[in-house]
């Protein structure tokens, strides 16, 4: 399983995909900005209503 921190080493590419399977996620939504992964995390978080785990676990298998 890949950390957060190796995904978002790709972050366009995890970026586009996400999009794609979660349609009500925004470009800002999506914003990453360098040392703020957390932040990007929470808003995750909320706007799917999945938790963190549950996020890694996802990213992970995209």
């Amino acid at each position: 399983m890949k950390t957060v921190t190796e995904l978002l080493g790709n972050w366009k590419e995890t970026k586009g995909k996400m999009k794609q399977k979660f349609a009500q996620l925004t470009d800002d939504d999506l914003l990453l900005v360098e040392g703020k992964h957390e932040e990007l995390m929470g808003r995750l978080e909320a706007k799917l209503g999945k938790t963190k785990e549950e996020l890694q676990d996802l990213i992970s298998k995209i």
